[in-house]
């Protein structure tokens, strides 16, 4: 009998210890999500990848230390760290990317319709501001070390307010926060100029005038 209950001891605490270590097996494979960027994307994300294909390099991105080229119609340039390019942040709901601004470069009234939005000037002045539901706004020439918000959803804007080029980093609250200029919205597409002047308020030439400069057609 006592050999018996050793028996269904010894099986008891190995069923234990087995049903532990899956346990830990699956907690561990929660810690992550590294976005399999060759599999299929959806709008909570890229799928993961398997463990056994995680290395380091899948949670670090060197590309923020590297100037954009502000050489364009807006002098300015973003170097995203999204999860398209960061796999690593894949599921863990945070992104970054890199402004730079050339004197006069500005960074059009925008939104982000997922994610909210926090600036870090490195370098130079930059004039950043955004405008409420309630059409308030709220706008600051910003320093280097100064540091702002924008709300999710919320339209926004940056420009170089100095006399230099100037760098920020900005963080959101996305691995891939989305991104629509108002301005491109507009005028950078084929949608009839009559109704964005009904729409506008804006005279035919007006707008016959944006179309081109942002290659918008109609």
């Amino acid at each position: 009998m006592q050999s018996l209950i050793r028996s269904l001891k010894m099986e008891a605490t190995l069923r234990f210890f087995f049903f532990l270590s899956l346990l830990f097996i699956v907690s561990n494979a929660a810690d992550f999500c590294v976005g399999d960027l060759n599999g299929p994307v959806s709008p909570a994300g890229y799928s993961c990848k398997t463990e056994a294909k995680v290395t380091v390099s899948d949670f670090v991105f060197y590309g923020l230390g590297v100037a954009g080229n502000t050489s364009n119609l807006i002098k300015a340039a973003v170097t995203p760290a999204f999860s398209a390019q960061f796999p690593g942040l894949n599921g863990l709901g945070i992104s970054l990317a890199r402004l730079d601004l050339a004197v006069g470069g500005v960074i059009p009234i925008h939104t982000h319709p997922s994610a909210s939005e926090a600036l870090v000037v490195l370098q130079g002045e930059i004039c950043a501001g955004f405008i409420s539901s309630a059409n308030a706004v709220y706008f600051k020439s910003l320093k280097k070390g100064d540091t702002m918000v924008f709300p999710r959803g919320l339209l926004h804007f940056q420009f170089n307010s100095g006399g230099s080029t100037a760098i920020a980093i900005v963080s959101f609250s996305d691995p891939s926060p989305g991104l629509q200029i108002t301005d491109f919205a507009l005028f950078a597409n084929n949608l009839p100029s009559a109704l964005v002047e009904k729409v506008t308020f804006l005279d035919d030439a007006q707008v016959r005038k944006l179309k081109g400069v942002l290659g918008g057609t109609g």
